[in-house]
């Protein structure tokens, strides 16, 4: 039977003790006498009231729970009775390591293996054996009278103790229906159920404190040993880059000079300092310089799609200025500049025309295009390092940057899709500026985390920078020392986004930029994320 079940009976007008060791009755019967007491006899009777008091004791453990430490205390205080009985056959009479080397004995044991309740139960016990025998054994002129409010204070503390037996701190154990249910009226507090329900928070309280000390000690470490790349690897990732960039540049301006590419460049991650773990990919950046007087932008809320992330570039002014005025003319399908062409025709080049081994001898590092359709990528092995390079053509009016990328399959092959990349990473940026914040150290651990688990992979940057920023609007305070709380809420947010199946754009509330990502991948990243809620620094372990 559960503990907080089980009944217990008092004593009747004894706070819990049996009548013939009632308290009251110890008093009167120990009053100081007129007439020279038999000493002797005295000490016999309280002797035999020993292993009675010691019973009472024994039956009164049975009321506190039951586990190893109380199975303990009743054995010793089993093996006490029989010592107690013992010696009473022997008779032993003043000898100080008799009834008393029981009771310190006894009370010793109880400090070792018992809690507050029983504890107080066995001192207030030894405690009335002690002033029986005292009072047996002293000479008259030696008795120090005990006064009624004395013995009154102990029958109070054995009621105390049956208020102990059903604090707070049992309490905790009931489930949280039974916690819900009211509590019945309350008796006069005592002060030991005063402490023992004070204790309780403050325990709780430096705990917590604690666990989010830990926490925020493994996100610092972490940072230093797993996210953070050394100079070195990124001067010379970057370096290496930017010679592959210069050799594709030249190449194009020299074969086809029909497409007149702007000056490449490097982008992304590692040229703003935002990449974790390695340094071991980059962007090339293809700019496409249009004429505003023949091309303009069509909002993707107004194209066939309806979704404000892909937008169309249209070629206009057309019974003014015929097709071919533009450079650029030669990649439209339907009045459109065709992002599906861009790839087409740069996948040719960087595929069937460009001489990589040459160039990677050059370079001192093998370099590979990525065959796939549509898909324009380098790989990059430079000794023990592996780099991969993306490259994206990219039209700009004003400040929105558009760029080609194959995202959509089916007979939609016009649409170019809104980069917010250059504005938030500057967002980003502005606000540890402006308050010495360690947006960008979150932003970090919570990419190297994601790299490092395969159910995550498709959480990109951009999708992490966008929840900071969210969470910067309502939380001002990005202290090193608020690391801890800042990336428990950022886990927080992020299951909220995938709950809902909706990252809202941080610069354009009508972009979801979770629209490319599968239910199932939604679902699955949520469920990873939310069982590691509870215990943030599980992800950190998966990932050391």
């Amino acid at each position: 039977m559960p503990y907080h079940s089980q009944h217990h009976t008092p004593h009747q007008a004894t706070g819990g003790l049996p009548r013939h060791l009632c308290f009251s009755e110890l008093n009167s019967n120990t009053k100081p006498q007129t007439q020279q007491p038999n000493i002797d006899k005295q000490y016999n009777n309280a002797h035999k009231e020993v292993p009675a008091l010691l019973q009472h004791v024994g039956a009164q453990l049975t009321h506190l729970p039951i586990d190893n430490n109380i199975r303990e205390l009743q054995t010793i205080t089993s093996d006490s009775l029989k010592m107690a009985e013992f010696l009473q056959k022997r008779g032993k009479k003043r000898h100080e390591d008799g009834i008393g080397g029981i009771v310190d004995f006894l009370l010793a044991n109880a400090r070792l293996v018992l809690g507050v309740g029983g504890a107080v139960l066995l001192g207030i016990a030894t405690l009335a054996v002690k002033r029986l025998i005292e009072r047996a054994t002293s000479p008259p002129d030696e008795k120090e009278e005990v006064t009624k409010e004395e013995w009154t204070s102990i029958e109070e503390s054995w009621k105390e103790v049956n208020l102990t037996s059903s604090s707070p701190k049992l309490l905790q154990r009931a489930s949280r229906a039974a916690l819900s249910e009211p509590l019945p009226p309350a008796a006069t507090v005592s002060p030991l159920h005063e402490v023992v329900a004070k204790q309780e928070p403050v325990r709780g309280d430096v705990k917590m404190i604690q666990l989010s000390s830990t926490l925020q000690e493994k996100l610092l470490d972490y940072y230093r040993n797993h996210t953070v790349i050394a100079e070195s690897e990124v001067f010379q990732s970057k370096q290496l880059a930017e010679a592959i960039c210069a050799e594709l540049q030249d190449f194009i301006h020299t074969k086809h000079p029909e497409m007149p590419f702007a000056a490449m460049y490097l982008g992304g991650s590692l040229v703003d300092d935002l990449q974790a773990v390695a340094a071991d990919h980059v962007c090339f950046i293809v700019p496409i310089v249009l004429e505003s007087t023949l091309w303009s932008f069509i909002p993707g809320e107004e194209t066939i799609l309806n979704n404000p992330r892909f937008w169309m570039v249209r070629r206009k002014a057309l019974e003014y200025f015929v097709r071919g005025s533009s450079p650029w003319d030669r990649f439209i399908v339907g009045g459109y500049l065709s992002s599906t062409m861009f790839l087409e025709s740069l996948h040719k080049i960087l595929v069937g025309s460009i001489n990589w081994p040459v160039i990677g001898s050059m370079l001192e590092c093998i370099v590979r295009p990525v065959v796939a359709p549509k898909e324009l990528k380098l790989e990059v092995r430079h000794g023990q390092s592996n780099m991969s390079i993306a490259i994206f053509p990219m039209a700009k009016m004003g400040e929105t940057v558009l760029l080609a990328v194959p995202l959509l399959k089916g007979p939609v092959e016009n649409l170019w899709c809104q980069s917010f990349y250059t504005v938030e990473t500057h967002r980003l940026l502005d606000l540890d500026s402006s308050d010495s914040g360690i947006r960008r150290c979150c932003l970090k651990i919570l990419k190297s985390v994601c790299k490092a688990h395969p159910s995550l992979n498709k959480l990109s940057g951009s999708h992490l920078t966008h929840v900071i920023l969210h969470l910067s609007d309502t939380e001002s305070d990005w202290a090193e020392t608020a690391l801890a709380d800042r990336f428990q809420q950022v886990l927080e947010e992020l299951i909220g986004y995938l709950e809902k199946g909706v990252l809202p754009c941080y610069f354009n509330n009508r972009v979801n930029l979770f629209s490319d990502l599968k239910e199932e991948e939604i679902d699955e990243m949520g469920y990873v994320l939310y069982s590691a809620l509870g215990a943030p620094e599980v992800l950190l372990q998966k990932c050391g």
